[in-house]
């Protein structure tokens, strides 16, 4: 059994690496804390920090600096995941896809040898890396009981968008080489990488590649331009996203600005009438990235793409993987399951 006290210190972890003070009821900034949220969540939700003094991250071109940052919150984010394998006791192995670095994690109990996710990490595209973001696979890989791989794609500015999208599609296509069918695969990631999964299946299908039978996207970053109604009215409700000198400097570090609107970058603006695997969008009501959730959506429903808006009350942004012990967690997690279960064909009755 985990230790619920330990892992609210440390999700809390996730926005002291952003260098935030204590969120205090009194101070400008307070998150508003409501009661329809389970005891635990409101719990985690009065300790977040503010957000008032969040690190300025380096300017778009600065690989320098941006190594710098980068080493930073790899070595603040390792006793989170170091505890995660703690309770959850996953098989993890370095290994190398066609050229790009991957993490294979097959859960304790691993059940379904002939389907595999593959999973893509959030962090604004130019932070953290497979390793440190456990977080996102591990729980993911011990509620499905499926093989993950985890791709270490190599963040901006070192590679931009491109070369990105195509260290995915190369491990996807390596994992056709090693005998799963794209019935076999599923596609997933958090934040900057739900943008990245639905852009780099947009590629495939542009590409003449068979798709993935199911994809999830938690938190989709499915916009780096600050587009939306939701990046104005919660922009100071918000208590961990912030454009201004973070997420738009990412967003430059990624791509050009005359990208930004490209399908592949912010696949809201993708054309989804060509096809596309059934999709589960997540996300909670506290996250400027609302409106990416609400457009993404609309732009597939109204495609006729089989997809399911999934938002949780009060809720903070990637909450199911951070937070992953908290009662809205494992009801999110369960979804994420039923929903790759339906499309990837597994019967957890006969398998």
């Amino acid at each position: 059994m985990m230790n619920a006290n330990r892992f609210i210190l440390a999700g809390i972890l996730f926005l002291m690496v952003l260098g935030c003070r204590k969120n205090d009821q009194s101070a400008p900034g307070y998150y508003y804390v409501p009661s329809t949220l389970s005891q635990q969540a409101q719990k985690v939700l009065r300790a977040f920090p503010h957000k008032d003094t969040l690190q300025a991250y380096p300017g778009e071109n600065d690989t320098a600096g941006w190594q710098k940052y980068w080493d930073y919150n790899e070595k603040k984010w390792l006793p989170l995941n170091d505890s995660v394998v703690m309770d959850f006791k996953p098989e993890i192995t370095d290994t190398v896809l066609r050229g790009t670095p991957v993490l294979d994690i097959r859960p304790a109990d691993w059940k379904y040898r002939n389907k595999v996710l593959i999973y893509l990490h959030g962090g604004a595209y130019t932070l953290f890396s497979s390793r440190t973001m456990l977080i996102g696979a591990v729980p993911v890989a011990d509620m499905t009981g499926l093989r993950i791989i985890s791709v270490n794609y190599t963040n901006p500015p070192r590679f931009k968008f491109d070369q990105i999208l195509n260290q995915v599609i190369q491990v996807y296509q390596a994992l056709l080489e090693q005998g799963y069918k794209p019935s076999d695969i599923g596609i997933y990631g958090d934040s900057a990488g739900g943008g990245l999964s639905a852009g780099s299946v947009l590629k495939m299908r542009d590409d003449g590649i068979a798709m993935p039978a199911v994809v999830v996207l938690v938190s989709p970053w499915s916009d780096i331009t600050e587009t939306g109604d939701t990046y104005y009215t919660l922009k100071d409700k918000d208590p961990i996203l912030a454009y201004g000198n973070s997420l738009n400097e990412s967003a430059l570090a990624y791509a050009p600005v005359t990208e930004h609107k490209n399908p592949y970058v912010s696949p809201v603006y993708g054309d989804y009438s060509k096809g596309f695997p059934p999709t589960l969008i997540q996300g909670g009501s506290k996250e400027i990235f609302v409106s990416n959730f609400i457009r993404q959506y609309q732009a597939m429903d109204q495609a006729g793409i089989p997809v399911k808006l999934d938002l949780y009350e009060g809720m903070w942004h990637v909450f199911q993987e951070i937070n992953y012990y908290l009662p809205e967690s494992l009801i999110a997690l369960g979804k994420f399951r039923d929903w790759v279960y339906l499309y990837l064909g597994v019967n957890p009755v006969r398998d």
